[in-house]
């Protein structure tokens, strides 16, 4: 089964490296990251587990809960993460799934239905689809989806920063344009009328085409 934006990520119970969760009640009200990784002591993933144990504070910042998932048992994670300490300078403070029967891959589309066989026996190149970003909403619907290669780093700010993105359009009727860093200027969605723009923003805003209605952001 494959998902899109703005379906419900799917529920499940698993056990990770900080106890056994149920994730939708693991999330509660935050936001959530669910990154995922193709087998335990793979180089490009342990760039990235380290990375993202150091950019905790930020998504922390941004009320994101972080989850890893790797097909391994959550005991490798364990002995995974004393590398990642030593090569990267932080280990994963966030949990870790374990999915040793494939479950949850299979759940979330990152592996076909009829993936079967110990974790244990299976290589990088057999899982190589397991390399997904999910960027979860408090209503527990996915927000972004990411694939990412084998071979290519995945790129966390730019996680954060979509999920910036996320977070003021939710709130506000605005899109954002290529390349929006916060602080910088929106979109009016064109959801909104020209009516209903002039109430919201008394000062104006920079009409570049109809459809294309340039305002500072909202705070």
């Amino acid at each position: 089964m494959s998902f899109q934006i703005g379906d419900t990520a799917p529920d499940f119970e698993a056990e990770t490296t900080q106890g056994r969760i149920k994730f939708h009640d693991w999330i509660d009200d935050s936001w959530a990251v669910l990154f995922s990784h193709p087998k335990d002591f793979t180089p490009v993933c342990t760039t990235e587990l380290g990375y993202v144990a150091r950019l905790k504070p930020e998504f922390d910042r941004r009320n994101v809960k972080l989850i890893g998932l790797s097909v391994d048992p959550v005991e490798n994670h364990s002995k995974w993460a004393l590398d990642i300490q030593e090569t990267q300078g932080a280990a994963p403070n966030y949990p870790m799934i374990g999915d040793p029967d494939l479950r949850i891959s299979k759940l979330y589309g990152m592996l076909p239905a009829s993936a079967a066989g110990d974790a244990s026996t299976r290589t990088p190149a057999d899982n190589q689809t397991v390399r997904n970003v999910f960027v979860i909403g408090p209503d527990k619907k996915i927000k972004l989806i990411i694939v990412y290669p084998m071979t290519t780093g995945r790129n966390f700010d730019e996680v954060l920063r979509v999920i910036d993105s996320l977070q003021l359009t939710a709130k506000h009727r605005v899109a954002t344009p290529v390349n929006w860093k916060p602080g910088e200027d929106v979109i009016i969605a064109g959801s909104v009328s020209d009516e209903e723009a002039k109430k919201a923003y008394p000062m104006g805003w920079k009409a570049l085409k109809p459809y294309l209605r340039i305002v500072p952001q909202p705070r």
